[in-house]
């Protein structure tokens, strides 16, 4: 009986050793607060938002890997996305507590060691039969939030899994992939909701702005940002409260081509707590001729505000009114300190590097226009902005034929012309970065145009909806893509390093004065920040379309970047896509630190 009693006394006290070791693992095991992704920019220990930080900056403090010791920074750890799912690679990686989240191809999502790479957890979602992604498989990262992380899938849903156990905590359906949605951006989180927009504006979507409980998935507010279109607040029952019509119906849109106006904000949404406003660009009108919807066609290729509190657009800025080119508004608008030259006061400003060929500076309480220049060699559409009106001063040769009026009046194709920049942009998705040590942006730009023409076309659910032709071509022999310093005050790109392909990942700057970068030849590069001097080059074994990240982790910083060519230019290229034909796909994550002599 005594030994019994002692073993049960044994068993007793393992028990709560157990669970005080549980106890302490739950303890230990940390979620993501609001306080954490607000002051993400300056928390060197994580990277907790797509953006490192909810302005956009891509601007780390860090100085241990600068000028002078980038020369030593070597591989730490590699991970193979596996498989035979390889296809475009466009993710920015998350990192907390000892983990490293990392979405991929084909709706895919990775938990892993950051100090080891070993994986912790896979979640691949099961996509149907039928979906349409316009632009490649890809995935641009996750957001994370409390015990979450949550990212979206290709046939335009929402997931959100114990970022610990890799289990789905909940799912909610964005749109119906069968009518052309899809979704690829990473979410945003801005105070406890989950900020997302939507992608297909090529097949004529409604694009819309979801905020929804971060930890719950159930809807707080829509905002479509197609004049016409409800916008509704959802009460705690989840009923749908009208919260007013976004515009005004037919105020820059003819008839009833609103209803499947296009407009996807397909890429992420920013915040700054500074003036409480959600910046998003959209997308492309819908159909590509613009002959067929006179007007403006508000909200599309726009930089919209939205106050987060209330669900309502606060103030737009339209950077291609009446677009006829596919000059999607939808980059990222950059929250920075502008010093108006005019009279030395700092303004709370934004800076946005246009798919069409002109960098804009708006004051980011109420949109008006401080700033726009050329941010490449070339542009043909328009002669310039007029920075009283805001608006550009087109050259009408430029706009693609009226197919209706033109070619003998048989109603089939319109004149070509031939047009830059292309329809894929002086930029496109790859997000540029914003040193405030600098005062420069560092703008992924590409030189290339296109012949372009128009066609009829009608409204088909779930089918393309374009009545456009293209076909890409590259400008210059020895380069397309130029990394470019550019100053938001003067307008001047104060240097420049040329690519010979065209460049489609993003950008990190550091307090160590580099600028890390990715190109499609798959090099992970660092010139310094105040010449463009490069110093250090990493070949990665495919092509990097995806933005580089740092962090710091017991004192030592590290890098890391997504690999994996693909995207948009293969598929959608023309003779830009025959010149690099001979990249080859690839699948996996790098991270790097300095090596220790």
């Amino acid at each position: 009986m005594e030994q019994i009693g002692k073993r049960a006394r044994l068993q007793g006290a393992l028990s709560v050793l157990a669970l005080a070791v549980a106890g302490l693992g739950n303890v230990q095991a940390k979620d993501v607060t609001d306080a954490d992704i607000l002051n993400d920019e300056t928390i060197t220990t994580q990277v907790v938002t797509y953006g490192l930080g909810t302005k956009g900056q891509r601007f780390s403090p860090l100085t241990q890997i600068n000028t002078s010791t980038v020369k030593d920074l070597v591989p730490v750890w590699s991970f193979s996305f596996g498989g035979e799912k390889q296809r475009g690679q466009q993710a920015q990686p998350i990192v907390h507590d000892g983990k490293l989240f990392v979405t991929a191809s084909y709706s895919r999502i990775f938990a892993l060691d950051v100090k080891t790479g070993a994986k912790l957890w896979k979640y691949e979602h099961r996509l149907p039969d039928g979906i349409m992604p316009c632009c490649d498989v890809i995935n641009r990262g996750a957001a994370i939030y409390g015990d979450l992380v949550i990212f979206g899938t290709l046939d335009a849903q929402l997931i959100a899994l114990n970022k610990d156990t890799g289990k789905v905590v909940w799912k909610e359906k964005i749109e119906d992939y069968k009518a052309g949605y899809s979704f690829t951006a990473a979410p945003q989180i801005v105070k406890g909701m989950v900020i997302t927009g939507n992608s297909g504006g090529e097949f004529g979507i409604v694009g819309r702005v979801d905020a929804r409980d971060a930890k719950t998935g159930k809807l707080v507010w829509t905002r479509p940002v197609v004049e016409g279109h409800m916008g509704y607040k959802y009460d705690k029952d989840g009923k749908q409260v009208e919260n007013g019509i976004s515009g005004t119906t037919n105020a820059t849109w003819p008839g009833d081509l609103w209803k499947t106006g296009g407009a996807a904000p397909w890429l992420s949404a920013y915040y700054d707590a500074d003036v409480n406003l959600i910046f998003i660009g959209t997308g492309n009108p819908a159909p590509w001729n613009s002959w067929l919807r006179p007007g403006d066609n508000l909200y599309s290729s726009s930089t919209v505000a939205i106050n987060p509190d209330t669900g309502k657009i606060v103030w737009h800025y339209q950077t291609t009114p009446h677009d006829g080119w596919d000059y999607d508004g939808v980059n990222e608008f950059v929250a920075f300190d502008y010093k108006d030259p005019k009279n030395g006061k700092t303004i709370k400003a934004g800076g946005k590097a246009d798919r069409n060929g002109f960098f804009f500076v708006n004051d980011r309480t109420n949109g008006k226009l401080l700033n726009a220049f050329p941010f490449v060699k070339r542009i043909d559409w328009a002669k310039g902005i007029d920075l009283k009106t805001g608006r550009p001063i087109y050259d009408d040769a430029k706009r693609p034929g009226n197919p209706f009026t033109e070619g003998g009046g048989d109603g089939k194709k319109g004149e070509v012309v031939l047009n830059a920049p292309s329809f894929l942009g002086g930029k496109n998705q790859m997000p540029m970065a914003y040193s405030p040590k600098t005062g420069y942006f560092y703008v992924p730009a590409n030189e290339w145009a296109m012949d372009i023409w128009n066609e009829p076309v009608s409204y088909k659910r779930g089918a393309a909806y374009l009545g456009a032709g293209f076909t890409i071509k590259p400008l210059n022999e020895d380069y397309i893509g130029a990394l470019r310093a550019v100053d938001p005050v003067s307008g001047k790109i104060v240097w420049e390093v040329k690519n010979n392909a065209p460049l489609w990942g993003g950008v990190l700057t550091t307090g160590g004065n580099l600028v890390f970068y990715g190109t499609p030849e798959g090099y992970l590069k660092a010139v310094d920040a105040t010449t463009g001097a490069e110093i250090w080059q990493f070949q990665t074994g495919s092509g990097i379309i995806a933005p580089p990240i740092t962090w710091d982790d017991n004192g030592e910083q590290y890098v890391a970047v997504v690999s994996g060519w693909g995207g948009a230019v293969p598929l959608w290229g023309g003779d830009v896509a025959k010149r690099v034909n001979f990249l080859e796909q690839g699948g996996s994550v790098w991270v790097f630190k300095l090596h220790k002599s």
